[in-house]
């Protein structure tokens, strides 16, 4: 459902669409619609976004904004993402309110994952 200016729509870079989809395909069980070779688009995921052929990536090293998932088992899921050919770049860590990790998907875009 759209919100009067919420936030309604997220979009990432990505330097290889089609291992960017089966990655997340593979650790999360998203669905994505093709639109052409250089956009796919994913929804029912907590936001609605999309993916678009660029060579840059988003990490917070660069000052990119984190988008952080959720999940109930953090072990079971970084195993998944692990698995799904993920790279972990920070181990899970406590924090206010719980632990979480970081993980960077093929195309070098940086998530993180908590619970808590």
């Amino acid at each position: 459902m759209n919100a009067h200016e919420k936030i309604s729509y997220v979009e990432f870079p990505a330097k290889d669409i089609q291992k960017t989809k089966t990655f997340f395909t593979d650790a999360f069980g998203w669905s994505f619609e093709d639109f052409g070779p250089d956009y796919i688009s994913f929804s029912n995921q907590g936001i609605d976004g999309g993916f678009f052929k660029a060579d840059l990536c988003s990490t917070t090293n660069n000052g990119a904004a984190l988008v952080v998932l959720y999940s109930k088992d953090l072990e079971t899921t970084q195993d998944k993402i692990e698995k799904a050919n993920g790279v972990i770049v920070k181990e899970i860590f406590p924090f206010p309110g719980g632990r979480r990790f970081h993980f960077t998907e093929p195309s070098g875009n940086e998530f993180a994952v908590w619970s808590e």
